[in-house]
């Protein structure tokens, strides 16, 4: 659903785990998907065996934020709702668009479930109503014009495995 990247694993509510995995994970940048509980461990579960492969956020939420769009190549480490390493992930593609020109073939790659753009829709339209969001992000008006972010990526590590999974 929504991913937000911050700075390296040294901030709060992060949790154990982080000494098993390469040094080198440790300074790279945090990406959380949804808010701690059962949706992001199941987002991330799915990015973990390949089945999620991209993401989409609103264009509102870099602008609340003030965080820079993402960037082909950029890195970091997905952890769970526990704050545990999970994977290393890079981005291959970022595409800002309306709502309506989200494609079938990128809500397929979230790896939801979805079987149409319209339940790929409805799923995060609910998401970004919810109460946790609006508190978060604040309300956003959401119709086909909204602007939002669709990123692909990639697992490139894993715990105990070598770099560069193909």
């Amino acid at each position: 659903m929504d991913v937000t990247a911050t700075s390296g694993p040294q901030g709060d509510g992060l949790g154990d785990g982080w000494d098993d995995v390469p040094v080198a994970w440790r300074d790279l940048p945090v990406g959380e998907y949804a808010f701690p509980g059962e949706l992001r461990d199941r987002l991330v579960s799915a990015i973990a065996r390949g089945a999620k492969t991209s993401t989409t956020a609103l264009l509102a939420d870099y602008e609340h934020f003030a965080d820079p769009l993402p960037e082909i190549g950029f890195r970091e480490v997905v952890i769970d709702a526990q704050g545990a390493p999970v994977v290393v992930t890079e981005i291959t593609s970022v595409r800002v668009c309306r709502l309506d020109e989200v494609t079938l073939e990128h809500a397929l790659a979230e790896g939801e479930g979805h079987h149409s753009v319209e339940e790929w829709r409805a799923g995060h339209l609910r998401f970004w109503s919810s109460a946790q969001y609006q508190a978060e992000v604040g309300e956003v008006p959401l119709n086909d014009a909204t602007p939002v972010v669709c990123v692909e990526f990639r697992v490139t590590e894993r715990p105990g495995a070598s770099p560069a999974l193909d």
